[in-house]
């Protein structure tokens, strides 16, 4: 159903997965809580502890050191501070702020709506995260402590931030915002046609972003000014990716994953998975390009678009993959599943089951630690072989741990 301004990314991803939950019967629901609150807050906690918390030294590979349970679905793809901590978002409303070595709270942050979208985490610690709401907020990393919000027209994307400190947005309103992240206050707007998706930073300032008018847009990160737009034949709710030499990765919902110029917005290559694109793409350190598609994920190679290999799970694949240092890839399923898979040959070395979908992108931290979200309203610290994310041009969605969505600077 689409009333005015109301069709944009995340409707669609809601009506996705209502879909999948009549189609596979899987008995979860999910609770989006509606209306606001009129003082969203931190609340610090010295209860709360994980279940299931092992030794480290004694688990296996491929299952849980600890699990965490939010009170509601984790949609959100979590983030990590420099000092380990792992920010995550849920359907709850809230925020939460983890112990990524013990699992335990260290404190939560009320919005008033569901958080769906992603943190991101600025130089300074501050954590920036969207909500249905229609805001985003700034958040001090270490005490929960709300540093302002900045309200948009409608739902949040998960936020990218610049070299500068600039906090990149979009929104169901249309547009995508560039706010200064100290202060909150809004530097420039740019207006697409329809709901917009999570950015992506060049490592010249470049801001690469998606709408549901089915185009990819290239914005000047200091003024706004669009650079070029490129048009695919759907929806483009993945959010780019960006290779070593500024090719743009991106997947649309016209069923096609798109490799394109990033300083001239040609396109270089398509590929056709037969299935809608809502993964956003990683990319390994040999330049091979992994996204997810209707039950499967592809490895691509980057330069010319052909397919490696294609590895099939039991259902849909809207996760985004995460690289492994060792070439491991990270990939969550419908089916409930976290898969491993080896990088070079698409064979399975292990796979991890939750209570519900997995639609969280996994997060890979510095010691190889894997956490994923679930519908199953918990948050997963998981045992790898790797010793921390692949160095590529983008390991993992929002390009790194903190996710702050930008290619480094070459």
């Amino acid at each position: 159903i689409k009333t005015t301004k109301m069709k944009h990314t995340f409707k669609t991803k809601l009506k996705l997965i209502s879909l999948l939950a009549l189609f596979f019967v899987i008995g979860c629901t999910i609770t989006i809580t509606p209306g606001f609150r009129k003082t969203p807050k931190a609340v610090p906690d010295t209860k709360t502890t994980p279940s299931g918390i092992n030794q480290t030294s004694k688990v296996k590979i491929g299952t849980p050191i600890w699990e965490f349970e939010a009170g509601q679905t984790v949609h959100s793809s979590p983030a990590i501070g420099s000092d380990g901590t792992v920010y995550v978002g849920s359907a709850d409303t809230k925020l939460y702020a983890i112990n990524g070595k013990s699992g335990v709270k260290l404190w939560e942050f009320e919005t008033g709506g569901s958080v769906h979208s992603s943190p991101a985490i600025g130089p300074d610690g501050t954590v920036y995260v969207g909500s249905r709401d229609n805001k985003l907020y700034a958040i001090n990393g270490k005490s929960g402590v709300k540093l302002w919000e900045f309200e948009t027209g409608n739902g949040v994307s998960s936020p990218a931030i610049g070299s500068d400190g600039t906090v990149y947005v979009g929104s169901g309103d249309n547009k995508l915002y560039a706010i200064n992240g100290k202060s909150g206050v809004k530097l420039w707007e740019f207006e697409t046609g329809d709901g917009v998706s999570s950015p992506a930073i060049g490592s010249d300032g470049t801001v690469y972003v998606g709408s549901d008018d089915y185009k990819l847009y290239a914005l000047s990160g200091k003024t706004g000014v669009k650079l070029w737009e490129f048009e695919t034949g759907g929806y483009v709710l993945s959010s780019p990716a960006i290779g070593s030499d500024g090719t743009v990765y991106v997947g649309s919902d016209d069923k096609k994953l798109y490799a394109i110029n990033g300083k001239s917005g040609v396109e270089l290559w398509e590929f056709e998975t037969g299935s809608r694109v809502y993964s956003s793409p990683a990319i390994g350190s040999d330049g091979t390009v992994y996204v997810g598609s209707s039950s499967k994920l592809y490895a691509i190679n980057g330069k010319s678009g052909v397919k490696l290999w294609e590895f099939e799970t039991g259902r849909e694949v809207t996760s985004s993959p995460g690289i492994g240092s060792d070439g491991a890839v990270y990939v969550g399923s419908v089916d409930n599943k976290l898969y491993a898979i080896n990088g070079k040959s698409g064979v399975k070395l292990w796979e991890f089951e939750t209570g519900s979908f997995v639609q969280s992108s996994p997060a890979i931290g510095s010691d190889g630690t894997v956490y994923v979200g679930s519908v199953d309203k918990k948050l997963y610290a998981i045992k790898t072989d790797s010793k921390g994310p692949a160095k590529s041009p983008w390991p993992m969605r929002g390009q790194n741990a903190q996710h702050t969505g930008r290619a480094p600077k070459k």
